[in-house]
């Protein structure tokens, strides 16, 4: 079928509509990798849910703003959608999007004009995470074959898909991860146990230390795991400390498997660990701060704007009281810490709150919870009747805060909020109730730090 695309939408998609059929009406068809005003020759796969999917199958239209992809596994890696589209019209994409997502689900109109914080569009990631894929000589198959998996592979999902493409290089992740991937590659993974199903890399600042995570199956022998580890550090000394955790794999859609490959997503909390070698966390240099992040634990992914988002989100902020909520290892608490005489932090990951109470000063009081339950529990009966909070700052998971959350937000009466989103349907749904209950969008944000990919990260200042 000839589609035409009229504009991109939330997930990478451009939105094309079928002919109307007899009762007037068209089915809404989206399709990757495509621009407004191209024109394609497309096959169709109809959902239940009421729309369909396309596959380009001809460019009939070329848009003139198309531009030649800088990585190899373009279209066939999960992790990139828009390396077609020239970075700034990225930008303004993104930002068409998250105005009419707040529109289209909550009614809210900005009122002032989305500020855009780029990015340098290439290797900007500090993390990434890899899919291990083993088999023994005797069952692999021919080269030449289009089923060929190699002894070792590492890499990403297919798009769409649960099968592994291996690969040498991901152009957006830093020099360093680059370096690390090439030669696990080349080595076949240094004799990598076939336990190990994924592994992670976290770098530094300075792109010069890493740490390595693993996650592997119940058949894991944690001595030869540690040996592994040892030979990894020996063979590439940039990596200071390598830890096992228990497998992390779980039934879910190719989407969702994308999502927590190239997205900036918190481990499992409480992940069980297996074995650790070396060191267990490193140190990661802000302008400002540093902040120990061990393995396993959050940090803000593009390392490129993370002192950028820090004073976007505090800046200018002072007072007696301020929440930190979802606060990970403190990213945005001891930025806080030089503005306001308490702050509550509150984190649910025991990993990434053991880092948070390392990386705070004194006037931080860290909080071993989940935000919910210190809400609508300890913190409402033990503050009650006392000074409301000057500043709320949340930055919560792609689930959003929700309902709950925003109720006792509410309640609370706080002077500001700064949310921190990274997705925009959710964080239409979490300020709706704070614009009914009297606040005001002073400033919007967006910050790009998923440049080449339709993820979009926001900050919203509210006051009263």
């Amino acid at each position: 079928m000839r589609l035409s695309i009229e504009k991109l939408i939330y997930g990478g998609d451009g939105l094309a509509r079928t002919p109307a059929a007899d009762d007037g009406r068209s089915l809404a068809v989206f399709v990757p990798f495509v621009l407004p005003g191209e024109k394609i020759d497309a096959g169709i796969h109809p959902q239940k849910s009421g729309f369909a999917r396309a596959s380009s199958t001809q460019l009939v239209e070329v848009s003139p703003d198309r531009v030649q992809p800088h990585c190899l596994y373009f279209q066939q890696c999960g992790g990139c959608h828009y390396q077609h589209i020239r970075y700034p019209d990225q930008l303004q994409f993104k930002a068409a999007i998250l105005r009419e997502t707040l529109q289209r689900i909550a009614k809210i109109d900005l009122p002032s004009e989305i500020q855009l914080h780029p990015s340098p569009p290439w290797n900007y990631r500090n993390r990434t995470r890899l899919q291990i894929q083993l088999q023994s000589s005797s069952q692999s198959s021919s080269e030449s074959s289009p089923e060929f998996i190699p002894e070792f592979a590492i890499g990403y999902f297919r798009f769409r898909s649960h099968d592994l493409l291996s690969v040498r290089e991901c152009p957006i992740s830093s020099p360093l991860l680059n370096r690390v991937i090439t030669r696990l590659l080349d080595q076949r993974g240094f004799n990598c146990p076939s336990a190990v199903q994924e592994v992670e890399l976290f770098a530094d600042a300075a792109d010069q230390r890493l740490l390595a995570w693993a996650f592997c199956g119940r058949e894991a022998d944690r001595a030869g795991l540690l040996r592994w580890a040892e030979a990894l550090r020996h063979e590439l000394p940039e990596i200071t400390g390598v830890t096992f955790f228990s497998s992390r794999r779980r039934t879910a859609t190719p989407r969702m498997q994308a999502l927590e490959e190239f997205e900036e997503e918190d481990a499992p909390l409480n992940q069980q660990m297996l074995a650790q070698s070396g060191a267990p966390a490193l140190l990661y240099r802000t302008q400002n701060h540093d902040y120990q992040v061990s393995a396993g634990a959050f940090f803000q992914v593009n390392r490129f704007l993370i002192d950028e988002l820090v004073s976007v989100v505090t800046g200018n902020a002072t007072g007696n009281l301020a929440l930190d909520l979802y606060a990970g290892v403190g990213l945005f608490s001891a930025a806080l810490a030089q503005n306001f005489h308490h702050i509550f932090g509150v984190e649910a990951s025991q990993t990434s709150y053991g880092d948070f109470t390392h990386n705070v000063p004194a006037n931080v009081k860290a909080v071993g919870a989940r935000t919910e339950d210190y809400l609508s529990g300890d913190y409402l009966r033990n503050r009650r009747g006392q000074a409301r909070p000057d500043l709320v700052v949340l930055d919560p998971p792609r689930s959003g805060a929700g309902k709950s959350v925003m109720r006792s937000l509410v309640e609370l009466g706080a002077l500001r909020f700064r949310y921190v989103s990274c997705d925009p349907a959710t964080l239409a749904r979490d300020i709706a109730p704070l614009l009914v209950a009297g606040y005001r969008i002073e400033e919007a944000h967006l910050f790009d730090l998923f440049p080449e990919t339709y993820h979009i990260e926001s900050v919203m200042l509210l006051a009263r």
